[in-house]
C-alpha cells in the first residue's frame, strides 16, 4: 500500500511536470512538493460522489495558490475527473484545465482561484455554511472542508481574517494544509517572513500539526488527527520541497529552487527527461498514469460508491420521517426564494434608502430561513442590524442564527459570503460603507466570474456622508463598479448588477432582484434621507418595480420634452426639485431614474427610445464621477458630476458648495437649452 501510495504521488509529480513543460508555462515546483498531501488526501479522506460531483454532503477542497492547478488536475485525472488528453491542453484555448483553477463541479473543482488568500476564505465560508444546515437538518449530512494553502496565502492580509474568524468560531470541519516550503516567486521565505506561524494559529485558537509533507504516513496521521478535533478548526504544516524529484542535467538533485517555481522545469536548468525517468516515468510518455495509480483510484472509487450509496439511503430515511423538513432542505439547496408581500414592509415617509433596506431586511429574517446576512463591524449604521434584530449572530457551537459578525475585514467577509455561496444551501449577503468596497473588489471579480448570487449591500453612498471628510466620501467608486455592468461573464451574461435606488419604494424593488438574481448584486444606499419620488400613477411601490428595467420615466411632460434629466439614487429626487421650477417657466422636463445602466442596455432598442428619445437635449446629475452617468447623457449633453473630492461638512452645506440642489439644476439646465 505504502509503494502504491508513493507511486501515485510520483505520478502526479510527472504530470504536473508535464503539463507545464507542454504548454511551456505555468509553476511546476509547488505542485510536485504538494502532490503527497493531495494524493493522500484524494485516495483515502475526501467523500465525493464520483458519479454526482456536486452532491451536496460532500467533502469540499478549496485550492487557495491556483497557480499550482497541474497538482489538482494531476491529483484529478487520476481520480477519474480529466483524461490525458485534457491534461496535454493545459493552458490552451477551449481546455477544461485553465492555467488558474475555475469553478468546475463536473470536473471536481469547488472553486476558482488564483489571488493568494481568497480561496481559504472561500473554504471557511463553505465551512460556515455546512454548520448552518446541520444546525437546521442533523449531523447526519456534515461533512469536512479541507483547504489547501502556501507561504504566499499566509502572508495576504486575508488570512489574519480567515484564521481569527475559524478559530472564535471553533470550526472544526475546516481542515487547512499549509504547504510550508520556503519558497517564493522571486525569492525565499526566509527573506521576507520569520514569523512563528504555528503560534499565530494557535494564538488564533486553531489545532496546529507539524509534519514532514513528503510522508504519506504522517499526512495520513495528521488527517486523522484533524477529523478527531472537536471545537476547533485545524491547521497542518506539510514541510514540502519546492520540485519535489527534479534532478540537473548531471543528475543531481534540482530541489529546492525558486526556478522552478514559476516556469517548466527545462527553463528552469532542470532537466525535464531526466526528472521523469527519476520519478519512474517515461520520458517518452509522461503523461501515462502509472498501473499502480490506476489500481490506488480505482479501489477508492468503489469505496466512495459505497459512501454514496450509504449517505443517500440515510437521506432517504430521514426525508421520509421529517417530510415538512425534508421539503425545505430540498428549497434551501435548490435556492428557492419563499412568496414574499412586499406590502408587509414598512417604512416611514422619505427616509434614508438604508433604512428601507432595514426594512426589507426585518421582513426576510422572518421569512426567508436560509439567508445569511454579515457585516463588517457597521451592523448598526449599514442597517443590517434589521435583520439581526430579528435573529442572532453566529457562536461557537452555535449555528441556530443567521448573522456573521465579521469584524473589520471587508475582503475577509466577502470572500466567507462566496464561500457560502460556492458551498449551497444558503443565500448571503453582506454591508459596509461604500468607500469600503475598495476592500472588497478582488472578492467581488471574483464573485462575478464564477456567478455567485451574493448580494453586496454598501451604504452612505455620497459625499452626503459629510462631516465623516473625504476619506469617507465616495466618489470614483460608482464608475469603478459599475465597469462590472459592461464585463460579461462566461455565460454572456453582464456579470453583476449594481443598483442605486431613487427612494424607499425603489430599494424594496432593488431587494426583489437581488433574491431572486443568479449572478452579483450591488446595492448602493444612502445615509441621508431622500424625499419619496412622485407617484405619476397613484401608486409609487408599483412604478418603483420598473427599476429591473434599468431606467424608467418617473415624471413626464405633454408632447416632446425640452429636456431629459437623468440620474440615479438621493439625485433624482434633486431633479424633481429642478423640474419644478424649470415648468414654472414653460420648459418640458421628462425626469428618468437610472438605477442600472447595465439593465437598462438589455432592454429592446424601443424601450430605450422611449425612455431616451433621440434628438432630445439631456442633462445628467451624480453625485460621483461624471462618467459614471457619460453612456446614458451622451456626448451631446451635460452632466453636473463630482470630480474632486469631497471635504469635510454637513451634507447640506456640500449639497450648496457642489451644486447638487433644485435651483443649481434649473440654472444648468437653462444654460444647457440657452434659455
Amino acid at each position: 500500500m505504502a509503494d502504491m501510495t508513493n507511486k501515485a504521488a510520483d505520478n502526479i509529480r510527472i504530470l504536473a511536470a508535464a503539463m507545464v513543460e507542454k504548454a511551456k508555462s505555468g509553476h511546476p515546483g509547488g505542485a510536485m512538493g504538494g502532490a503527497d498531501f493531495v494524493n493522500v488526501l484524494f485516495s483515502e479522506f475526501l467523500k465525493y460522489d464520483p458519479e454526482r460531483p456536486d452532491h451536496p454532503f460532500r467533502d469540499r477542497f478549496f485550492l487557495d495558490p491556483g497557480h499550482m492547478s497541474p497538482m489538482l488536475y494531476g491529483v484529478l485525472c487520476l481520480a477519474g475527473f480529466y483524461t490525458t488528453d485534457d491534461l496535454r491542453q493545459f493552458r490552451q484555448w477551449g481546455s477544461v484545465t485553465p492555467g488558474h483553477p475555475e469553478r468546475d463541479l463536473a470536473h471536481g473543482v469547488e472553486n476558482t482561484s488564483g489571488p493568494l488568500g481568497q480561496g481559504h476564505a472561500m473554504a471557511l465560508g463553505a465551512a460556515i455554511a455546512e454548520r448552518f444546515l446541520v444546525a437546521r437538518f442533523g449531523e447526519w449530512m456534515a461533512h469536512k472542508t479541507y483547504a489547501y494553502i502556501s507561504d504566499g496565502g499566509i502572508q495576504e492580509e486575508i488570512s489574519q481574517g480567515v484564521g481569527r474568524i475559524a478559530g472564535h468560531l471553533g470550526l472544526s470541519n475546516l481542515i487547512m494544509f499549509y504547504d510550508s516550503n520556503n519558497i517564493q516567486l522571486s525569492t525565499k521565505v526566509e527573506e521576507v517572513d520569520t514569523e512563528d506561524v504555528a503560534a499565530k494559529y494557535q494564538a488564533w485558537g486553531w489545532h496546529v500539526l507539524t509534519v514532514d509533507g513528503q510522508d504519506a504516513e504522517q499526512i495520513r496521521g495528521a488527517l486523522r488527527t484533524a477529523q478527531r478535533a472537536a471545537d476547533r478548526p485545524t491547521l497542518i504544516i506539510g514541510r514540502t520541497v519546492m520540485g519535489k524529484g527534479a534532478v540537473g542535467p548531471d543528475g543531481t538533485s534540482y530541489e529546492n529552487k525558486v526556478s522552478t517555481h514559476g516556469q517548466p522545469l527545462s527553463a528552469a536548468g532542470s532537466d525535464f527527461a531526466g526528472t521523469v525517468a527519476n520519478l519512474g516515468g517515461d520520458p517518452d510518455d509522461p503523461f501515462r498514469v502509472f498501473p499502480e495509480s490506476a489500481e490506488l483510484y480505482a479501489r477508492r472509487r468503489e469505496e466512495l460508491k459505497r459512501w454514496s450509496a450509504e449517505i443517500r439511503e440515510t437521506e432517504r430515511k430521514w426525508a421520509a420521517e421529517h417530510g415538512e423538513l425534508a421539503a425545505k432542505l430540498k428549497m434551501f439547496l435548490e435556492g428557492e426564494v419563499p412568496e414574499l408581500d412586499y406590502t408587509r414592509v414598512s417604512y416611514g415617509p422619505d427616509v434614508a434608502t438604508r433604512a428601507a433596506s432595514a426594512a426589507v431586511l426585518s421582513y426576510y429574517a422572518e421569512r426567508i430561513e436560509n439567508m445569511v446576512v454579515a457585516s463588517a463591524d457597521l451592523s448598526n449604521s449599514d442597517k443590517t442590524d434589521g435583520f439581526l434584530k430579528k435573529t442572532k449572530a453566529f457562536a461557537k457551537g452555535d449555528f441556530s442564527g443567521q448573522f456573521l459578525q465579521a469584524g473589520v475585514s471587508e475582503l475577509t467577509m466577502a470572500c466567507v459570503m462566496n464561500g457560502m455561496a460556492l458551498h449551497g444551501g444558503v443565500i448571503p449577503a453582506c454591508g459596509t460603507f461604500f468607500v469600503f468596497s475598495d476592500y472588497m473588489k478582488p472578492a467581488v471579480r471574483l464573485a462575478a466570474l464564477m456567478r455567485l448570487p451574493v448580494t453586496f449591500i454598501w451604504t452612505h453612498d455620497s459625499f452626503r456622508v459629510g462631516e465623516d471628510g473625504p476619506t469617507h466620501q465616495p466618489v470614483e467608486h460608482e464608475a469603478q463598479l459599475r465597469l462590472m455592468e459592461h464585463l460579461r461573464n462566461h455565460e454572456n451574461q453582464r456579470s453583476m448588477v449594481v443598483l442605486r435606488p431613487a427612494d424607499a419604494a425603489e430599494t424594496v424593488a432593488a431587494w426583489d432582484l437581488a433574491v431572486h438574481n443568479d449572478r452579483p448584486t450591488a446595492l448602493i444606499l444612502s445615509r441621508q434621507n431622500i424625499k419619496a419620488l412622485p407617484a405619476a400613477g397613484g401608486d409609487r411601490a408599483k412604478e418603483a418595480r420598473q427599476l429591473v428595467r434599468g431606467a424608467y420615466v418617473v415624471a413626464d411632460c405633454e408632447g416632446t420634452p425640452d429636456v431629459v434629466m437623468i440620474a440615479s439614487g438621493s439625485e433624482v429626487s434633486t431633479l424633481v426639485e429642478g423640474a419644478e421650477l424649470l415648468r414654472k417657466e414653460g420648459v418640458r422636463v421628462r425626469i428618468v431614474s437610472a438605477p442600472s445602466e447595465g439593465l437598462f442596455r438589455d432592454q429592446s432598442e424601443e424601450y430605450q427610445r422611449s425612455v431616451l428619445p433621440e434628438g432630445v437635449v439631456r442633462y445628467g446629475l451624480t453625485s460621483g464621477l461624471s462618467v459614471t452617468l457619460a453612456g446614458l447623457v451622451g456626448e451631446h449633453g451635460c452632466i453636473h458630476g463630482m470630480n474632486h473630492f469631497g471635504y469635510s461638512a454637513p451634507y447640506k452645506v456640500l449639497d450648496e458648495k457642489f451644486g447638487f440642489s433644485g435651483p443649481s439644476v434649473y440654472a444648468d439646465v437653462k444654460k444647457l437649452l440657452n434659455r
